[in-house]
């Protein structure tokens, strides 16, 4: 795992949510471009945790690190961009994979990044394709899902709707 030096700022009203002993946390980064529109990359179909659906960029927070640390993380080894500024926070999911590894809480930011936003570095062996949404193509973003499934839609769909500044 690389080093990550804490080389992003933060909003001084972010909440961190605190994990309780045992549980399992997700972090997830809704990163827009200048046309306000929300990137997110499609899973490949061989995965084991929902193959072939649209997720944004994040993942597991290893043992020992913050949620802010792993955003980080993510952040760059999905995209190749770098974490820069953590502008709100999105609120929590808790949601069971098909996994059988029970349950994530997962907390969700809406973030800047600096990089080529038009060349992200993705993870081909993760990821088939990517993205970037606003609300003439939010629909997609519900493909191979299920009524009730629709989390990652209705968090950008919400994201892009309460959106108080742009990046």
């Amino acid at each position: 795992m690389p080093a990550h030096n804490k080389s992003f700022s933060v909003e001084p009203d972010i909440e961190l949510p605190v994990a309780a002993p045992g549980e399992v946390w997700t972090v997830g980064a809704v990163i827009l471009n200048p046309r306000g529109e929300a990137f997110a990359q499609k899973r490949s179909p061989h995965r084991r945790l929902f193959p072939d659906t649209w997720d944004i960029v994040g993942g597991h927070v290893e043992a020992g690190e913050t949620l802010l640390e792993a955003l980080a993380r993510e952040v760059e080894e999905e995209t190749g961009w770098r974490l820069r500024h953590v502008r709100r926070f999105l609120g929590t999911a808790t949601w069971k994979g098909d996994d059988g590894a029970g349950i994530r809480h997962e907390a969700d930011y809406l973030v800047d990044v600096e990089g080529d936003l038009d060349h992200p570095a993705l993870e081909w062996s993760k990821h088939s394709a990517y993205g970037w949404f606003g609300a003439d193509n939010l629909d997609r973003l519900k493909e191979n899902r299920e009524p009730g499934e629709f989390l990652i839609h209705d968090l950008i769909a919400r994201t892009l709707q309460d959106r108080p500044d742009s990046p």
